[in-house]
């Protein structure tokens, strides 16, 4: 799925009205499985030339670059800091590595051809979903629509639960990011012909 969509996941998931670092965590988490290929495709494209087309067709599906991926969508990863933060009893780092560990299990569900190898280290093996956030060969035409929904129905959810107008303020944003875009152009991401 979309970045957004899992900061916006994670944190239905692991923000508390009684802890206000909860919600900054949870979106961290859910940005951090992303971070790494934000930054490479952002290389990649701004400072060597490459052309996008090339990154997603090319670079993407490297050892190299799926190796990275490989390491930060880890379900074993994730598991170990989310225990972590369990046993250290420090519940931002809990919310942060549950929204990273629901952002790894997500994608784990809605990537096809762009699966990354989420049982790492113990396997290089990939699951290839028989969905796609945005693959139409893959039901993309009917995920990035519930998607959009998804973000809809908890963005609301999360200012009705969330008590301070700056927490209000943030998930609004991070919504808009994602939602936004859909609206002014009437469609989705990857999806031709919606």
């Amino acid at each position: 799925m979309n970045t957004p969509t899992h900061m916006i996941i994670g944190s239905a998931l692991w923000a508390k009205q009684d802890r206000p670092g909860s919600l900054i965590a949870a979106f961290a988490g859910g940005l951090a499985p992303d971070l790494p290929m934000i930054a490479m495709v952002l290389f990649a494209t701004k400072v060597t030339g490459v052309p996008e087309q090339d990154v997603y067709g090319i670079l993407y599906f490297s050892d190299g670059w799926q190796r990275v991926f490989a390491i930060d969508h880890s379900f074993l990863v994730w598991g170990l800091v989310l225990a972590a933060g369990y046993l250290l009893r420090v519940f931002t780092l809990t919310a942060f590595a549950g929204s990273g560990l629901a952002h790894a299990a997500v994608d784990f569900l809605t990537h096809h051809d762009d699966a990354r190898q989420q049982l790492w280290p113990f396997t290089d093996w990939k699951f290839a979903s028989p969905f796609s956030y945005w693959d139409p060969a893959y039901f993309g035409s009917i995920v990035a629509p519930l998607e959009a929904l998804l973000v809809f129905v908890l963005t609301i959810m999360l200012v009705f639960r969330l008590r301070r107008l700056w927490e209000k303020a943030l998930t609004l944003a991070i919504s808009a990011i994602f939602l936004v875009p859909i609206v002014v152009t009437g469609g989705f991401h990857g999806l031709h012909g919606m």
